[in-house]
């Protein structure tokens, strides 16, 4: 946050915030919308060549690319278990390619390549692919990629939520077809995910079928994918043999698949390894218990999935990852496990995995003498297999798995059975035919001979096919992923948050949280927790205790209140390997809350005021808590809190920063005497001065509350005033203080996503370091009138994911109207000029043409602070409004009055027409301006369709933009959703529906609940920056159903909901899908962590 102080500042931080009067006219200071952004151009970002027809091939000589991550992959935390043998930066990447993923302010678009980074000597080629003088490939080889290639896909493909160690994504990747006739494609286990999987292929005919998983491995890095092969008209199918047995050392290879996003490429190598241990890709999803093969290809996103063939054109192997440090190194998977598995499919069988939950690595003859292994064992191993180098050892031993207090750390492993092991393939293959029986294991334990009897467990059980949906947050069983990654049982630890939101969104956003209990309950698994959980009344205030993976010893104590309103069902997701899909259940309906009771508190004393009537003041303090369960008007967080100050004990009037309440779509909870909570609603928002006034039933609070007394008098700079405010740890501060500055504040705009912000204010400033720790307080006089407010005012993105926020202070005689109006019980319905002003000096007015008359009468009318107003920027306005003031206006006066404070303006709100003075172009007018209503600004109507927040476009927007091209507008996305996927990005605008014009929320409803599911439309966009484009889309009502969520004074919450499922409206909340969350996997273009 930053708070500017009284201090001098550079000149150009300054300008950044306060508009103050100097010798030269100044540019507006923020442009009005993001930087220019461009339809989607297809440049290539790689170093390729054109081979054959449709094909790039690159040889393993050419420069390595950066790989392409995927969401979540790339942790820079430690975990607790042993580090990888190579530094975190080195870690491989899963070689998938993010789908509109970028987090720029200027992500209003699909990708866009910048065609900057090519030598002028580079040409491009007709479908813009640089040409290199292609490598020398025999006749034999070419024949061979043109039969691969018919069986080669390219996946694109949302995971739809978050779900053990996957984030939501949208990406791309690479498969192959394994079965013609059944329609298998196999590729990795990371494409397919844990959770729920949406997408597509497309053949190299660019056909183009759904695809459904029907198998990802518990631990292995493959899945099979099934699709329709009647639905491929125009190409014959085929498939590719999959041939583990010719992986040699010294083998040339070929990876055909989708490397870069491009449609299709050949990437050449040498196979150098076939003994490496599984690459570790962090704190996300690592294959492990296997070897991985090595070679050169320097295949980088997108290629993950492809079929790595030999000069016969059988799959050898599977395309996985690589290093991320620049080096042409992959690493591909066996194919022996994914054979095996194809063929219990094929069959109809299940596919058994066993598991001993424990963790082995191949480590060398060398090591493992350190280790304790014998000679006499070593020479026996080296006899029986003379070409190995490794043996296997044991890393990972799971608390309270088959193999805890059997099986040791460095064991090294001789036997299973009575069979020398040496390779995970055998390894895995006597496990998969074991599941329920007891095996025997050899191992050397510091050159002794040990035997221990274990029962193989079965691997699926311990891998999570469910999850629950409550209160906003998402929970499942604790998987053997995240066991292994950080050396923990897997079962009766607790339940994993995989969706860390609503109810259940701690104070860091970081993803491994473990739930213990709730309520005082305790919650083991995920069975438990449901039944704990489904007992909670709607908006109970529960104790819930919680763990993290990375730090076990710590048990971490909050206090939630229970969301069964919002999120009113309790919803099972289970997954279907027939149809691939996951099938959603209600599990619980909502139990109604618990009628509040009053309660009684007391005030804390402050000590060392300089008056009594300061102590006093403490009782008009309250904390305010705001949560909001969709994300509209931009605004960055889930959640905020601060403090407020009542204004009307007796009606519990309260009144709070917008920054803390942004909107009245949101649950409030407002803490007195620190001891009693009660509800609150919104009664009232300024659109211009950054407050809103919320309310409470003061027949719960058995507490002397006391109504703040509100100074009608003026500050001034350089008056003495006492600070009180909240400091970051929620406890009162105050200090006696000196206003440094009263002066026009102009909060920048953020050019990415819109949001509100303070326009036409005047801010204060004072002289103390507390102002810069609280973002709530107030200056009080010595007779202990509230002088100003202390508010926090939210600003702009800046460093990537932090937004800006200013700590000001509002003179309270402003306030006064519309507060006066509340008590009376009449709505304020203020109006308001569709401009924002700035100030300017007296040199500049002159310049500008306004006359030595008029500055005379400004030196009289304001003695502090010579100036005037210019008009910097109009509103777009959605009616028939005229336009009056234009940018570069003078305001001399308004209602007869000269306008030489910001406060001046406030004639506004109380008039439909103002008669104003203006100059222009150095030319006095007088002109009647009329106001706009300022009531009807707010959002109340909203749309959930295909993921995408949508809804008429708010004041911001408005602020920002000289034009509307719709009144339909992209507020938000999620991750994994087709929004997503497609590219419709936050602050675009729908105008067209199938070629349908959609003017406003109404008619694009309309259109949208007419389209079958699963089906393509097509919309018609523009960006924030006016540039068309169009996008074709596909409808998945399954995971994202379509709703309304409409303003209703006669519901509980304010607001109804409306579902539309088969073209019909049914009120409530969908059956099937996913709700629109508040958490990380929410996109506002320029925001990584907040959320629906």
């Amino acid at each position: 946050m930053r708070y500017l102080s009284s201090w001098p500042i550079a000149e150009s931080a300054f300008a950044r915030l306060f508009h103050r009067p100097s010798t030269s006219v100044r540019p507006a200071l923020q442009s009005p919308c993001a930087p220019a952004l461009r339809k989607p151009v297809r440049v290539t970002s790689y170093p390729a060549v054109q081979f054959s027809r449709r094909f790039i091939i690159k040889s393993a000589g050419l420069p390595a690319q950066t790989a392409a991550t995927m969401s979540g992959t790339n942790s820079h935390t430690r975990s607790k278990r042993k580090q990888a043998p190579f530094p975190a930066d080195e870690r491989p990447h899963k070689q998938l390619r993010q789908m509109n993923g970028k987090m720029s302010p200027g992500e209003n678009t699909p990708d866009v390549e910048s065609a900057g980074f090519m030598n002028e000597e580079e040409d491009l080629n007709e479908d813009g692919l640089l040409y290199y003088p292609p490598p020398t490939d025999t006749a034999e080889w070419q024949d061979t990629i043109e039969h691969v290639v018919r069986n080669v896909v390219s996946i694109r493909f949302c995971q739809t939520c978050s779900f053990d160690t996957d984030a939501a994504c949208a990406s791309e990747a690479t498969g192959f077809v394994v079965d013609a006739e059944k329609g298998y494609i196999l590729t990795n286990r990371h494409v397919v995910g844990a959770g729920p999987f949406w997408g597509y292929v497309v053949f190299d005919n660019h056909e183009e079928v759904d695809a459904y998983p029907v198998y990802r491995d518990p631990v292995h890095d493959f899945g099979i994918l099934r699709f329709d092969p009647k639905a491929i008209k125009y190409m014959p199918v085929a498939s590719l043999t999959l041939r583990p047995d010719l992986a040699k050392v010294g083998v040339e290879i070929r990876v055909v698949g989708n490397d870069a996003g491009e449609k299709l490429s050949i990437l050449s190598g040498v196979i150098s390894r076939l003994d490496r241990n599984a690459p570790e890709y962090g704190e996300g999803y690592s294959d492990f218990n296997t070897c991985y093969y090595q070679a050169n290809a320097a295949a980088s996103g997108g290629s993950s999935g492809s079929p790595v063939v030999d000069i016969d054109g059988f799959a050898i192997a599977l395309q996985a990852g690589g290093r991320s440090d620049g080096a042409s190194t992959d690493y591909f998977l066996p194919l022996d496990r994914p054979l095996r598995a194809l063929r219990c499919i094929q069959e109809g069988k299940p596919v058994e995995r066993g598991t001993i939950q424990c963790q082995f690595l191949l480590k060398p003859f060398d090591e493992c003498r350190r280790l304790g292994l014998t000679p006499n064992w070593e020479k026996a191993v080296r006899d029986a297999f003379p070409k190995e180098t490794n043996m296997l050892v044991a890393e990972v031993i799971l608390p309270d798995g088959p193999s805890h207090n059997k099986i040791e750390e460095g064991d090294v492993l001789l036997k299973v059975n009575g069979e020398m092991i040496t390779q995970f393939i055998r390894l895995d293959d006597i496990l998969d035919s074991n599941t329920g029986k007891s095996i025997r294991l050899t191992l050397q334990r510091g050159g002794e001979d040990i035997d221990v009897d274990i029962q193989v467990g079965d691997l699926h059980e311990i891998t999570p096919n469910r999850f629950v949906t409550v209160a906003g947050a998402s929970f499942h069983d604790l998987s053997y992923q995240q066991a292994r990654l950080y050396g923990v049982g897997c079962i009766g630890g607790g339940v994993f948050v995989c969706e860390s939101t609503g109810s259940f969104h701690f104070e860091s956003a970081d993803h491994g949280w473990m739930i213990q209990s709730v309520d005082q309950k305790k919650t083991p698994d995920l069975d438990t927790f449901i039944n704990v959980v489904k007992e909670i009344p709607d908006r109970k205030r529960v104790v819930v205790t919680y763990k993290h993976l990375r730090d076990l010893h710590t048990l971490n104590t909050t206090i939630v209140n229970v969301d069964r309103h919002w999120s009113a069902k309790m919803r099972l997701a289970v997954r279907n390997d027939e149809t691939g899909l996951w099938d959603f259940e209600d599990i619980a309906d909502a139990i109604p809350p618990v009628p509040p009771v009053r309660h009684k508190g007391a005030f804390i004393q402050l000590e060392n005021t300089s008056h009594p009537a300061m102590a006093d003041l403490v009782r008009s303090f309250v904390r305010v808590g705001c949560s909001m369960p969709l994300k509209l008007d931009g605004f960055p967080r889930n959640r905020k809190w601060g403090m407020g100050l009542v204004v009307d004990a007796e009606k519990g009037l309260v009144i709070i920063s917008r920054a803390i309440v942004p909107y009245d779509l949101c649950d409030i909870y407002i803490t007195i005497a620190d001891s009693i909570i009660v509800q609150g609603q919104v009664v009232f928002m300024h659109p211009l001065q950054n407050y809103a006034l919320i309310k409470y039933d003061p027949e719960l609070v058995d507490a002397p509350v006391m109504s703040a007394k509100l100074s009608n008098g003026t500050m001034t700079q350089g008056a003495s005033t006492t600070f009180i405010g909240y400091n970051r740890s929620g406890r009162i501060v105050h200090a006696a203080t000196t206003v440094t500055e009263i002066t026009t504040v102009a909060i920048p705009a953020n050019p990415g996503a819109p949001r509100y912000r303070a326009t036409n204010i005047d801010a204060i400033t004072i002289d103390t370091n507390l102002s810069a720790q609280c973002g709530s307080g107030v200056l009080v006089d010595k007779d202990g009138a509230v002088q100003a407010l202390w508010l926090t005012y939210l600003g702009e993105r800046i460093h990537g994911s932090r937004d800006e926020e200013y700590h000001l202070g509002l003179a309270t005689p402003t306030l006064l109207p519309v507060i006066s109006s509340i008590q009376q019980g009449r709505d304020p319905k203020l109006r308001m000029l569709s401009i924002e002003v700035r100030p300017i000096a007296m040199s500049q007015a002159r310049t500008m043409g306004v006359s030595e008359d008029w500055i005379h009468q400004v030196s009289v009318a304001n003695k502090h602070n010579h100036q005037l107003f210019i008009v910097s920027k109009r509103t777009f306005e959605r009616g028939d409004y005229p336009n009056v003031l234009f940018e570069g206006d003078i305001i001399l006066t308004l209602n007869g009055k000269i306008i030489t404070r910001v406060s001046d303006l406030d004639v506004m709100y109380s008039h439909e027409v103002l008669d104003a003075v203006i100059v222009r172009e150095s030319e006095e007018l007088r002109l009647e301006v009329p106001t706009v209503p300022a009531h009807n600004v707010e959002t109340d109507h909203a749309i959930s369709f295909c993921g995408a927040v949508l809804h008429v476009p708010h004041l911001a927007v408005r602020q920002q933009i000289s034009k509307l091209h719709s009144e339909v507008y992209v507020s938000a996305r999620s991750r994994g959703s087709p929004a997503y996927q497609y590219g419709l990005a936050p602050t675009n605008f729908i105008t067209h529906v199938n070629g349908k014009p959609t003017p406003d929320i109404k008619t694009f409803l309309e259109h949208v609940v007419k389209i079958p599911d699963n089906t393509y439309f097509r919309i018609k966009a523009m960006t924030f920056d006016n540039q068309p484009w169009v996008v074709t889309m596909k409808k998945n009502e399954h995971y994202f159903p379509t709703m309304e969520w409409i303003k209703d004074g006669s519901e509980p919450c304010g607001w109804k909901r409306v579902t539309y499922e088969n073209n019909k409206a049914v009120e409530g909340e969908p059956t099937d899908g996913m709700m629109p969350v508040d958490g990380q996997d929410v996109d506002d273009v320029d925001d990584a962590d907040a959320g629906l």
